[in-house]
């Protein structure tokens, strides 16, 4: 069992996209060029998406850029690593204002989960979680221009194929209509919008909860939690069932009997010491669980869920997923 965890920005999303904004419109410098003009890249681009049909007034204004974007190039070389424990994330993610905010988000929008929940059957309280982990509630959604970001890391050649397709996929979704190439905006990396969806998850998940004819995940509030709790669905979400809960144990268990991977029956939990967090015993015996140690013996204790590997599909950190547990269970 890891005691420490390497965590980079994307740890922190609604912080990353806010200390990563306003790039778009910066004077650009030289960089590196991976293959080739940076016009003879967006040429290719420009034939390759209009070979799927993207219309050539939409791909005139989203590849009119003249240099790659240095800000983007920057922050993507130069990503900073905070090696901390989960005590210390905890402290420094889950704050009394998410705390907060996710019971205002939660209430103050209650209706619309209620009817998200109806329809997706995904618990309200884990898409909030995930809403004030990803934007802090809807205020961050990063400033970078999604295209221009993309084409930029596209271009450098590192990871050319992956930043490559995600740029297709977003000059698609412009082409289908959905947001005006001015207004996808997102992170340094493409991820868009209030859930933070990289344009290949936009594609699969962003739902258009309204039917304005418009899967609108920067404004339109019925879209991202809809959008949301569409991924946590189709990522196998089970209606009903938590993610997970705090526990104390009650006489010393071996670490390494802990994590994801060891699910057993809380029958056996029991048995070994593992009680819930006011001491009474689980309520249930027969429902598979396993032992979350995040900072190893000592420290906190979980019982966590099938749920809980789902909320890492989202993002595959424990970290992030205690935490969008615990903000959660916060809300209500």
């Amino acid at each position: 069992m890891t005691t420490r965890r390497a965590l980079t920005t994307a740890m922190f999303s609604a912080g990353a996209v806010s200390v990563c904004s306003g790039a778009f419109g910066r004077t650009r410098a030289p960089v590196r060029q991976a293959s080739g003009s940076y016009a003879g890249f967006l040429a290719g681009v420009r034939a390759e998406a209009g070979s799927h049909g993207v219309p050539s007034s939409i791909l005139d204004q989203a590849l009119s850029l003249q240099a790659p974007n240095a800000r983007v190039l920057e922050l993507d070389r130069h990503q900073p690593e905070f090696t901390l424990t989960w005590a210390q994330y905890r402290t420094r993610v889950i704050s009394t204002q998410k705390t907060q905010g996710a019971r205002t988000g939660y209430q103050a929008n209650l209706t619309l989960l209620t009817d998200i929940w109806q329809r997706y059957r995904v618990d309200p309280r884990i898409v909030v979680g995930i809403w004030g982990l990803e934007s802090n509630f809807g205020t961050r959604i990063g400033s970078f221009n999604v295209v221009d970001a993309l084409a930029t890391l596209a271009y450098d050649g590192r990871r050319a194929s992956f930043f490559r397709a995600e740029l297709m996929n977003a000059l698609r979704i412009l082409g289908n209509g959905d947001v005006a190439p001015a207004r996808m905006l997102g992170s340094y990396a493409g991820a868009m919008g209030q859930p933070q969806f990289m344009p290949s998850s936009y594609v699969r998940f962003a739902v258009d909860y309204t039917g304005d004819g418009h899967r609108d995940i920067w404004t339109n509030r019925a879209d991202v939690f809809a959008s949301i709790a569409n991924y946590l669905g189709k990522s196998g979400w089970v209606a009903g069932e938590p993610w997970g809960q705090a526990v104390t144990l009650t006489r010393q268990i071996d670490p390494s009997s802990a994590g994801r991977q060891s699910m057993r029956p809380l029958a056996r939990w029991d048995q070994a010491g593992v009680r819930r967090s006011d001491g009474s015993r689980f309520s249930r015996q027969d429902v598979d669980g396993a032992l979350l140690l995040p900072d190893g013996a000592g420290g906190d204790a979980f019982m966590i869920y099938a749920n809980f590997n789902v909320i890492r599909r989202y993002n595959p950190s424990d970290f992030y997923a205690l935490a969008v547990g615990l903000i959660g269970n916060a809300a209500a």
